[in-house]
């Protein structure tokens, strides 16, 4: 497992680069998830530690807007973008 600050790296590098992966959409069995428990839900991240971190680096953004608070609440349609990663909020509800 790298540590934040190498992923950060590699995440630009493959910016960089031109390597984007989209995520289809990711369901949810509420109406809504915190924002940590979307990155783990979506495999955008490995542990909850990790959220903690880049989220408070602001490396993630929530609907193109950069978001350093780890319990924004994410609502079906929300586009979530970390390092070139995107996934999308899919509420089942």
């Amino acid at each position: 497992m790298f540590s934040v600050s190498r992923r950060a790296a590699i995440w630009v590098e493959r910016e960089d680069r031109g390597m984007s992966d989209i995520h289809d959409a990711v369901p949810i069995r509420d109406e809504s998830i915190r924002l940590g428990q979307f990155l783990k839900l979506a495999n955008l991240i490995e542990s909850g530690a990790e959220a903690k971190e880049v989220i408070a680096d602001g490396l993630v953004s929530v609907n193109g807007e950069v978001e350093v608070r780890r319990g924004r609440q994410l609502r079906d349609g929300d586009v979530v973008e970390i390092g070139g990663m995107t996934a999308r909020v899919s509420s089942q509800s």
